[in-house]
C-alpha cells in the first residue's frame, strides 16, 4: 500500500505582509514535500482552490518546484478540478510535470468541493456534471492519442489536432477523485481509471457499497481487477501520542470546519463529534503511529482493500514544524508497520 501526503497549501495567518506570509508558507510547504521523501512517503499531492486561504491555485508550479528538490516520492493533483479547466492544458502541464520529474507525475481529477470555480472561470454551475464528464472523455483521448480529433458542447473541436508535449509514462496516470456521489463511483469503474475517494466524516466502512458500484461497473466493461484501484484521501494527523495528536489538532480542525460549516448549513463543530469520528470506524486519523497504522488496515479491509492512504493535514493551522513531525512519524513509524502488516 502507498502512503502519502495531500495539502491545500494553507496560507500563513500570522503577522505580516500578505506577500511575505505567501512566500513563507510556500517555503515551508517545498521543505515539507522534500522531507516527505527522504522519510519514504510514497506520494504529495497538492489541492487546487481559489480562496483566499490556500495557496494552491497553480497546484502544477507548486508540483514541479516540487520535482527540482525530490528525488523519488510521487507528485499528483488533489484534486485537478477539470469541470472548470481545459483538458488540452491540464494535459500538456502533467505531461511537462512528468517530464521534469523523471516519470514520477500523476493526476487526479474531480469537480472539487468549492464552486468558487466556477463564476471565475464564467461558468454554469448547472452544468456541474456535464462539464465534468465532457471534459474528462477529452483529457482520456489526448492521454492516449498524439493527435486527435474530437468535438463536444463546452469546448472547441480538435480536427487531427497534436498535442504536445507527450509524457514520459505511458500512459499518464490519471486517477479520478469522488465524493459520495455513486455515478462517479459507475463512471470511474467503467472507464478502468483508478479511484481517490474522499473520506472526510461519517464512518469510512459506509463507503463500501459505493466502493463496491465501481469494481462492478469496472468488471462489467471488462476491465482486470488489478486495474481497478482504489485509494483513501482522509483528514489524519500523527503524533507521539494519541493524546497529544488530538490535543495538537482539534482546535484549528474545530475552527476550520466550524467555519466552512457556516458556508454550508452543517452544524458547528464539537468536541463529542470529533471524538467519534475519531473512534474506531470514524474517517479522521488522528493519534499515535500505532493506533493510525492499524486504523489505515482497517479501513483498507472495510472498503475490500485498498493500494493508497494519503493524510490531509493543513486544515488545522498546524505549525510548520508539527506538521514536519508528523510526516517524519508517518514516513519512519506508521507506513512500516502497514507495509510489514501486509506483506
Amino acid at each position: 500500500m502507498e502512503i502519502g501526503i495531500d495539502s491545500f497549501a494553507a496560507a500563513a495567518t500570522s503577522t505580516g505582509t500578505t506577500s511575505n506570509n505567501s512566500m513563507a508558507s510556500l517555503s515551508d510547504l517545498l521543505e515539507r514535500i522534500e522531507h516527505a521523501d527522504k522519510v519514504g512517503l510514497d506520494v504529495f499531492g497538492i489541492g487546487e482552490h481559489h480562496r483566499k486561504e490556500f495557496l494552491d491555485s497553480a497546484p502544477v508550479i507548486l508540483l514541479a518546484a516540487a520535482a527540482a528538490r525530490t528525488h523519488r516520492i510521487r507528485l499528483t493533483s488533489a484534486v485537478t478540478v477539470l469541470s472548470a479547466a481545459d483538458p488540452v492544458r491540464v494535459f500538456q502541464n502533467f505531461a511537462t510535470l512528468d517530464l521534469v520529474s523523471k516519470g514520477r507525475a500523476e493526476m487526479v481529477v474531480g469537480r472539487g468541493s468549492f464552486i468558487e470555480s466556477f463564476p471565475l472561470f464564467g461558468l454554469n454551475l448547472h452544468d456541474y456534471d456535464e462539464l465534468f464528464s465532457e471534459k474528462l472523455d477529452l483529457l482520456l483521448q489526448i492521454r492516449d492519442n498524439e493527435s486527435v480529433t474530437w468535438s463536444g458542447k463546452f469546448r472547441p473541436a480538435l480536427h487531427n489536432q497534436s498535442i504536445y508535449p507527450r509524457p514520459i509514462q505511458n500512459p499518464l496516470p490519471i486517477w479520478v477523485g469522488v465524493g459520495g456521489t455513486p455515478e462517479s463511483f459507475v463512471r470511474a469503474g467503467t472507464l478502468g481509471l483508478p479511484l481517490m475517494v474522499a473520506i472526510i466524516g461519517g464512518e469510512t466502512r459506509q463507503f463500501r457499497p459505493l466502493v463496491d458500484l465501481y469494481r462492478t461497473a469496472g468488471k462489467r466493461a471488462g476491465h482486470a481487477p488489478e486495474q481497478l484501484k482504489v485509494g483513501v484521501h482522509s483528514l489524519g494527523y500523527v503524533a507521539n501520542t494519541t493524546d497529544e495528536a488530538v490535543q495538537d489538532y482539534y482546535p484549528g480542525y474545530a475552527e476550520t470546519f466550524t467555519r466552512i460549516g457556516k458556508e454550508r448549513g452543517w452544524p458547528p463543530v464539537t468536541r463529542t463529534r470529533f471524538d467519534a469520528q475519531n473512534g474506531t470506524y470514524g474517517a479522521l486519523a488522528v493519534g499515535g503511529p500505532e493506533e493510525i497504522a492499524a486504523k489505515i488496515l482497517r479501513h483498507s479491509e472495510d472498503l475490500g482493500g485498498i493500494t493508497r492512504f494519503s493524510f490531509q493535514m493543513d486544515n488545522a493551522a498546524l505549525s510548520h514544524d508539527k506538521l514536519m513531525q508528523s510526516i517524519e512519524l508517518i514516513g519512519t513509524k506508521v507506513a512500516p508497520l502497514v507495509r510489514k502488516a501486509l506483506d
